[in-house]
């Protein structure tokens, strides 16, 4: 089977057009059940009009979904905002109060030190609905967390979550709840190994910083590193404390990284590692601000090439938390996370985009989910540079002598994700059905009376 594409000299009647399909399945295929956790609210915040992250980039990322139809392929649930009770599994309950009261016009009324505290400022502004909004994204990571634990999904994403340089104090990066973490933690609960992978351009700071003195964590992180590049850490000695020395992998790579070198880099040191830490869960964020032409990047991969990691991931298969992170040219960004949806769920997309949505004319002049991205930035990654990176990694990896084993005795009970309330609405069911079924009971005991006389 095949997509018909139109050309320049072939060019199809609008009846064979409703029948060319928009993807067709890969001839091998594992057959994975993947669930898409998204609710469409957390696209209409604001962070302002000059700030680069901008969130209408999972509409955009919803829409290409739609136009090439991938919402059948898989289970759609549209999840609830986290409860502060969740959010306090990980965060202080000082920050979380805060951003539950702050608004953009108490910020003016607060001092310098209020606000130096919180660490409110450019990178991370309050706006309206903040609190609301990083419920929503925290939300779909911990409902994607919870059909993987329930065994209902094989590989669960959410596009709007992947927010790793928030800290338990405060927010980084622009990331004010780290959903991550918080997904994790929730993981953990009966999973005795977890693997987090992260190939945004920025290193995973926050989600490091909470397990780097664990060993049923694995944090790995591809990223750009010289000591000064946002958050500023990362450096491959950055190996872990405690239970945790050599639990956490950093790969620094420098400016105008290209697809081949990244994608062998990543091959050779991902294999060994999945086989000597054996994790029974992986959670991979994936920012699209590695890609070439981002706002905010210096690297030059192509959209096939960054997608070509997450494949590659899906290989092992080993059930996958799959989630967003950075990435400030949106255009680019919902065609990664389009692509990357076509690859966890083994179909092919047509590279032409479906032109029957509104936001068709964000993706021209080209109309293409696969434009050339490479070459803006010269490649300062040498090959010895590279292979000596891979060393000191291999050399990590030869100290972790086993895979971590934990005894997982019994297993806390609230990993329904049900708040106090949907519980109170069940128990109160279960009350009513119960009282039924006694009721007929009765009623039938009374029946078969009246027939004995």
């Amino acid at each position: 089977m095949s997509i018909i594409n139109e050309t320049n000299t072939f060019t199809c009647d609008e009846k064979t057009k409703q029948y060319i399909p928009l993807y067709y399945e890969n001839i091998i295929s594992n057959k994975t059940n993947v669930s898409y956790h998204f609710n469409p609210e957390v696209s209409q915040y604001h962070y302002g009009s000059l700030h680069p992250m901008k969130p209408f980039r999972l509409m955009l990322t919803d829409h290409l979904m739609i136009s090439y139809k991938l919402y059948e392929k898989m289970d759609c649930y549209q999840p609830r905002k986290a409860t502060k009770e969740e959010l306090l599994q990980f965060h202080s309950e000082e920050y979380i109060n805060f951003l539950q009261t702050i608004t953009p016009e108490k910020v003016k009324t607060l001092s310098d030190q209020v606000l130096g505290k919180f660490n409110i400022g450019d990178d991370c502004p309050i706006f309206d609905g903040i609190y609301d909004y990083s419920s929503i994204y925290t939300g779909a990571s911990l409902d994607a967390s919870r059909k993987l634990i329930n065994n209902m999904s094989d590989i669960a994403i959410n596009w709007s979550g992947g927010l790793h340089h928030a800290k338990k104090f405060e927010p980084s990066g622009f990331c004010y709840v780290n959903d991550i973490v918080l997904s994790i933690i929730n993981l953990l609960r009966i999973h005795p190994r977890v693997m987090y992978i992260d190939i945004d351009l920025h290193h995973g700071d926050g989600v490091q910083e909470a397990f780097y003195t664990t060993d049923r964590v694995m944090t790995v992180s591809f990223h750009k590193y010289n000591g000064e590049f946002f958050p500023g850490t990362g450096s491959v000695d950055e190996i872990g404390l405690g239970n945790g020395k050599n639990y956490a992998i950093n790969v620094p790579l420098r400016d105008g990284i290209d697809d081949e070198n990244y994608i062998r880099l990543f091959k050779s040191i991902m294999e060994p590692l999945i086989t000597k830490f054996q994790p029974t869960c992986i959670v991979q964020q994936c920012g699209a601000d590695s890609l070439g032409y981002d706002r905010l990047g210096c690297f030059n991969l192509n959209i096939r090439a960054h997608g070509e990691c997450v494949s590659f991931i899906k290989s092992f298969g080993i059930p996958m938390l799959v989630l967003g992170g950075g990435g400030y040219t949106p255009r680019n960004v919902s065609r990664l996370w389009c692509y990357e949806t076509s690859i966890l769920n083994d179909v092919t997309l047509d590279h032409k985009i479906p032109n029957y949505l509104p936001s068709y004319n964000w993706f021209g002049p080209d109309y293409s989910l696969h434009p050339q991205l490479e070459g803006r930035i010269d490649n300062k990654n040498s090959k010895k540079y590279l292979e000596s990176v891979k060393q000191e990694i291999m050399e990590q990896i030869r100290y972790l002598n086993h895979s971590p084993s934990v005894q997982m005795y019994d297993i806390p009970p609230d990993i329904t994700g049900l708040t106090d309330e949907e519980d109170e609405i069940i128990n109160e069911l279960n009350m009513e059905f119960e009282k039924d079924r006694d009721e007929k009971m009765m009623r039938d005991d009374l029946r078969n009376s009246e027939l004995m006389v």
